[in-house]
């Protein structure tokens, strides 16, 4: 048995998460117009899908309510860098945890919370 994940986000606009998300560097693999709009997007391993639904207030979804989608990427520093050239906000810039990973943190437009963080035991950035 060979299991991945994809999950699936239910952004209010679907128009603003796809820039959202292609920002960090996701590409779009699937699209349906609907009613509802849908998209499936994907960066290396990671796939999400996007139904567009009703808008909800981003505190519903915020941290520590809400879910905490983590990311682990090989050059954590390069893609700080590349998701602040895109002009994105950061929720917390690079740190170095106790833990022992350094990561990054940013909301999505709908509120899901996002970190961004170094492959466990990599050595950080």
């Amino acid at each position: 048995m060979n299991p991945s994940l994809r999950i699936e986000l239910f952004p209010g606009d679907l128009d603003a998460s796809l820039a959202f998300y292609a920002a960090l560097g996701f590409e779009v693999t699937g699209r349906n117009d609907g009613p509802p709009r849908y998209a499936s997007i994907r960066w290396g391993g990671v796939r999400i899908g996007l139904l567009e639904s009703e808008p909800m207030h981003p505190v519903v979804r915020s941290v520590p309510a809400g879910t905490e989608i983590v990311i682990e990427v090989d050059d954590i520093t390069g893609v700080r860098d590349h998701v602040v050239a895109q002009g994105l906000r950061l929720a917390e810039d690079l740190q170095q945890r106790a833990w022992g990973l350094t990561d990054f943190r940013l909301t999505d437009p709908d509120g899901y919370y996002l970190r961004l963080t170094d492959h466990r035991g990599s050595g950080g950035h």
